[in-house]
């Protein structure tokens, strides 16, 4: 499989450092009423990077798109120079949380979009600090989430299963996984996943089994 540019690691990088760059430069969009709120953090800075994102890339970025609804797989989206269509998750973490776990994306939706081989699904991870009324940017990933090793994903119960990062204070990539690789671990993790979830349907139904049967006895 022919793979995109982009996601060599110097391209990754490079990437990455310009975003954090333009970043550390935006000033005053956040007040103190809002600073402390990570939803308005994250959207601020989504809001910023939409309108600015194919210029701080530059030549890589063809055919550019924010033009997204908001439980759409991508914020952004693009086509590179190979003719790669790449969407972008934007995932915003203030550091001095204690825990936090993203939803990346559905493992359906994800499956089926990696049945296109020019397709990526690309995550910029920006983890932030606040200091008064400011947004302090202190790290910028950018890289597709064949990238991610395992350790640091989880599979949360919603739908068909979500993709998630275990903990945003530990995010692993390992550059030297391929797709086919990536995705042959989703699956098996999936089927381990679906038997633990279907023994947990079998204790619902029977907690409600149990509850119907003392409500048709009930006076």
């Amino acid at each position: 499989m022919t793979t995109s540019s982009i996601v060599s690691v110097e391209k990754l990088t490079e990437i990455g450092q310009k975003i954090e760059t333009f970043l550390k430069q935006q000033t005053t969009y956040m007040s103190e009423h809002t600073v402390s709120s990570p939803r308005a953090v994250g959207d601020a800075l989504q809001s910023i990077l939409e309108e600015k994102f194919d210029e701080i890339v530059g030549d890589d970025v063809r055919g550019y798109s924010a033009d997204f609804a908001r439980r759409a797989m991508a914020d952004v989206a693009f086509t590179d120079s190979g003719d790669f269509y790449h969407v972008v998750d934007i995932k915003t973490h203030r550091l001095d949380t204690a825990f936090n776990m993203p939803n990346l994306t559905s493992v359906e939706r994800l499956t089926r979009f990696y049945e296109t081989d020019t397709n990526y699904f690309d995550l910029l991870l920006i983890s932030y600090r606040v200091e008064g009324s400011d947004v302090q940017i202190a790290k910028v990933q950018f890289t597709p989430i064949e990238h991610l090793e395992w350790s640091c994903l989880t599979i949360g119960a919603l739908g068909w299963g979500q993709i998630q990062i275990a903990n945003s204070n530990r995010v692993v990539t390992d550059h030297s996984q391929n797709r086919r690789e990536w995705m042959i671990k989703l699956c098996d993790t999936m089927l381990a996943f679906y038997p633990t979830e279907i023994a947990k349907i079998g204790q619902r139904l029977d907690h409600f089994i149990q509850t119907k049967e003392f409500w048709l006895a009930h006076p």
